[in-house]
């Protein structure tokens, strides 16, 4: 341990006590005689301790005392620019007055009181100032490091900063004047001495703080002012008067009211809090959006490419029209990016006219993980691999909730091994990266566009900007795809933060500079599957059952497929019952459902079962299959009311015929007197018979006699010619009928082989 001069030692174990820490600094050093002389820092008066050099370090080794690293008078180091005018005056004529006293540094002045004393003597009386002044300034020079800046003022220390003061009383008077820039009025009436309004006390600061809370930080974002107005007449009114049933505010005068300029004053130098003002004015929402401070960087949990790529989706600012008619307007198209979060690099789009959902964004990583040279080649541009390199998916996704509300990524997280993280509601600023570059494509040419939609809108007199459309889906999928080259390669990015690794390396901040360094540097080649298995696990997954009648989707569809045929499982299921399986559905077409095998690398497609052949060869989607579903369990539903009607009906018709018939039964067997069961049971045959017989003659069809009344009628009150002469009561008798032959020998026979 070695000491030197000026050092600060604070004592651990002082029993001195006090409020400050025993605190000394080292004046003298005398190696030979084993001698430290220090002086006490804190002190308003000069003491000196003598310690020996062998003690100071013993105690700091033990403990006891230690090395102060910071300095209590190291605000006195300040560039000599930084200092007023006035402070270097009052610095410089106390150093004029000390310089004659410690200029040759002489070491008796500190040793001895008596030396001490006279010379400070003989100073005081040559320049006429008072010693007690001139130790005053002495102590300050040996406390402060014996530095010519420790008699810079300490202006700022005055007046206790920091330190409120609230006045007792609102009174104005001679003794208690007001504080502050006087106004117009009080220099206008002679008061500039002591003001007009009233004095700021604790009280008045409480309803300041109420008229803050309820007027001023809330979602009617009143400005200061009115919220000052409205404070005022809520807590500092006189009296409230009922003027036209309306309750009215009496405020006492103004001399008797806090000014604005004290409300604002209180605010801004007590109150005021920016943050929360913002939150309570603006919501958390857009505070956090637009207010909150800027500290982290989306790229900090991007390692290379692949790493991490943003997904998000925005309606094109341009009209469109049908590819079958340029003269039909189809509106406006979604526009589905890919951004790799790494590098910038744009690696898949999609455009199309399905609202934003989990179809548009299966269609956006179905092109990220496309080979975009033979995307490229079905616009009709040709291109190298090394000019759009990124054909793989990615480790993780970010999106928000549009796109993956009511999917499930357990697929992408199992079988592709893509996390999945979704953003908070109204936080696009967390994926700024892919909406920032919404914007930009907006910048280069969807505003070029014909039909392309006015930042503003339409203004009187501008043309109609939707009949100037000519661009087809097509279209402005191959002009996307043209961005895609160029923005890759030529989009410079002037703010994105090198990696150290970047530096000696000279990469270029271009997209496609960053991801080639990255691939090489960071990643290495990423993994590409076969497009058929990226799609088969991008579709949307459900849980069905394997029905005697085929796999039972939804509804009506039941599906099947040739692995089932040879497994024989709608048999199995008739036998064993049924069991559940998952499938792949697209959601564009109802024709085809797919089972994923081995893991999600194969497929087995399936086709509609004759069961569903009235919803076969029909150009509909899932969405629209669920709503013929859903309508025909409504119509199911609302019929209850017709059915409960009927049974109802059913019910009373049904006693009413019960009563009818046991009233009819008891009533005979009270004619017929006691019988016994053999005798009810006796010739069933024959009564049967009889009750035929009886009902072929009630019900048999006289088809010839009704067509002859037909005929007899006449068509109209003056056609007398139709009506036939009357036979008297001669009938038609038609022939006996063979088959009535038949019946009657048969039942003869039967009638003697029961007998």
């Amino acid at each position: 341990m070695n000491l030197s001069q000026h050092m600060i030692v604070e004592w651990l174990d002082s029993k001195e006590g006090g409020s400050s820490p025993h605190l000394e600094r080292i004046l003298l050093i005398y190696p030979s005689s084993n001698k430290v002389v220090l002086i006490k820092l804190f002190e308003k008066r000069i003491r000196i301790i003598h310690r020996t050099y062998d003690d100071i370090v013993r105690a700091i080794t033990a403990g006891e005392a230690q090395i102060v690293q910071t300095d209590p008078y190291s605000g006195l180091l300040r560039p000599e620019g930084k200092i007023k005018e006035s402070h270097k005056k009052h610095r410089d004529e106390a150093w004029t007055l000390m310089e004659k006293l410690v200029a040759k540094g002489d070491a008796t002045l500190i040793l001895d009181k008596r030396t001490r004393g006279s010379r400070i003597s003989e100073l005081a009386a040559q320049e006429g100032r008072k010693k007690k002044v001139i130790y005053s300034y002495f102590r300050k020079w040996l406390q402060g490091g014996r530095k010519k800046n420790v008699y810079l003022p300490d202006f700022e220390k005055c007046g206790a900063p920091g330190k409120r003061r609230l006045a007792e009383s609102q009174e104005v008077d001679e003794q208690h004047p007001k504080v502050g820039r006087r106004s117009v009025l009080a220099i206008a009436t002679g008061r500039t001495k002591t003001g007009t309004g009233i004095r700021t006390t604790a009280d008045i600061e409480r309803k300041f703080e109420k008229g803050i809370k309820n007027f001023y930080e809330k979602k009617e974002k009143r400005s200061l002012v009115e919220a000052f107005e409205e404070t005022l007449r809520r807590y500092f009114h006189a009296d409230i008067k009922i003027v036209d049933g309306a309750p009215t505010y009496i405020l006492p005068p103004d001399d008797q009211l806090p000014t604005f300029d004290q409300f604002r004053y209180w605010y801004e130098t007590q109150y005021r809090d920016v943050e929360r003002e913002k939150r309570s004015r603006e919501g958390n929402i857009t505070f956090e959006l637009t207010s909150r401070e800027l500290l982290g960087n989306s790229r900090m949990a991007a390692f290379g490419p692949g790493s991490q790529f943003q997904i998000d989706a925005t309606i094109s600012d341009a009209f469109l029209v049908s590819s079958l008619d340029p003269l039909r307007i189809i509106g406006r198209a979604v526009f589905y990016d890919c951004i790799d979060v790494f590098s910038n690099a744009l690696t898949g789009y999609a455009i199309t006219l399905e609202g934003p959902s989990w179809l548009g964004a299966m269609l956006a990583l179905d092109n990220v993980a496309m080979n975009k040279v033979a995307y490229c080649a079905e616009y009709g541009i040709e291109i190298d691999e090394e000019e759009w390199p990124c054909n793989s998916l990615p480790d993780a996704i970010i999106a928000d909730r549009g796109e993956f509300e009511g999917y499930d990524p357990e697929t992408l997280i199992n079988s592709l091994g893509i996390d999945v993280h979704n953003t908070a509601p109204w936080r696009a600023d967390w994926k700024g990266i892919i909406e920032r570059h919404f914007g930009i494509a907006n910048e280069k040419f969807i505003k070029f566009i014909p039909g392309s939609v006015p930042p503003r809108g339409r203004s009187r007199g501008d043309p109609d900007y939707d009949l100037k459309a000519a661009y087809t889906l097509n279209d402005l999928r191959k002009v996307v795809a043209c961005h895609a080259l160029t923005y890759n390669t030529t989009h410079y990015m002037e703010s994105y933060p090198k990696q150290e690794y970047m530096i000696p390396d000279h990469v270029e901040r271009y997209p496609l500079d960053i991801w080639n360094w990255g691939i090489k540097n960071r990643s290495g080649l990423l993994g590409t599957l076969p497009q058929e298995v990226v799609r088969l696990n991008l579709l949307p997954r459900k849980l069905v059952w394997v029905t005697p009648a085929g796999i039972h989707f939804e509804g009506d569809l039941y599906f099947t497929c040739a692995l089932a045929a040879r497994e024989k499982w709608f048999t199995k299921a008739r036998n064993k019952g049924s069991w559940q399986i998952e499938v792949c559905f697209d959601l564009r077409t109802t024709d085809h459902i797919y089972i994923p095998l081995d893991g999600g690398m194969k497929l087995e497609t399936c086709w509609q079962t004759e069961a569903s052949k009235h919803l076969r060869n029909r150009d509909w989607d899932w969405h629209e299959a669920m709503d013929y579903f859903a309508l025909e369990e409504a119509a199911k539903q609302a019929g209850r009311k017709r059915r409960r009607e009927k049974a109802a009906w059913f019910a009373a018709q049904k006693d009413k015929i019960d009563a009818e018939a046991v009233e009819r039964l008891e009533k005979a067997l009270r004619v017929a007197g006691k019988l016994s069961k053999s005798a009810r049971r006796a010739g069933r045959r024959e009564h049967r018979q009889e009750e035929k017989m009886m009902e072929r003659q009630q019900n048999a069809w006289r088809l010839g006699a009704a067509i002859a009344d037909v005929a007899r009628r006449p068509s109209s009150p003056n056609d007398t010619a139709a009506v036939r002469p009357d036979n008297g009561d001669q009938e038609y008798v038609p022939r006996m009928s063979r088959i009535n032959r038949i019946r009657d020998i048969r039942n003869k026979e039967w009638e003697n082989e029961e007998k």
